[in-house]
C-alpha cells in the first residue's frame, strides 16, 4: 500500500530551466505535489548529474512513486544509469513526453491523486496537447 503523492522529478541539462519547470509546475499543484529540480552539472555547468538525480529522487518519494521527466536524450542516459545502481526502481517511471507541458500535466495528475502509471500517461500524452 502507497502513501502521498506521486513525486515528480524535472531533469535537466540547465538548472534554471529545470528550476522553472518546476516552479510553473509547483503553481498549479497549489503546492500539494513533491517536485524537485535536477539539473546542470555539479558544479554548475550544462550537463547532467547522476548525483543530482539520486538526490532527486530521494527528496520526491513521498511513498506512492516517482516520475521521472527528462529534457534532453543524455538526460535519459543519466536517469538510466541511476536506476541501475541503485537497485529498487520499482516506484520510479521515466516518462517521455514534452518537458514542460509533461511537467505540468504530472503535477496536475498527481494533485488530483492519481497513481504513479496515471501520472506518467499525463507526462506522455502532453505531447498532443495543441496550443493553437
Amino acid at each position: 500500500m502507497t502513501s502521498g503523492t506521486v513525486g515528480i522529478v524535472l531533469v535537466s541539462h540547465s538548472a534554471e530551466l529545470a528550476a522553472g519547470a518546476a516552479h510553473l509546475a509547483a503553481q498549479v499543484s497549489g503546492g500539494t505535489v513533491t517536485i524537485v529540480a535536477a539539473g546542470g552539472t555539479d558544479d554548475g555547468d550544462l550537463g547532467t548529474s547522476a548525483a543530482k538525480v539520486t538526490e532527486a529522487l530521494r527528496r520526491a518519494n513521498q511513498g506512492a512513486g516517482v516520475v521521472v521527466l527528462p529534457d534532453l536524450g543524455s538526460a535519459v542516459l543519466t536517469v538510466k544509469t541511476v536506476l541501475e545502481d541503485c537497485g529498487d526502481v520499482t516506484a520510479v517511471l521515466l516518462a517521455d513526453g514534452p518537458f514542460v507541458e509533461g511537467a505540468v500535466a504530472a503535477t496536475v495528475t498527481a494533485a488530483a491523486g492519481g497513481d504513479i502509471k496515471a501520472v506518467a500517461a499525463a507526462a506522455e500524452e502532453a505531447r498532443h496537447a495543441r496550443k493553437l
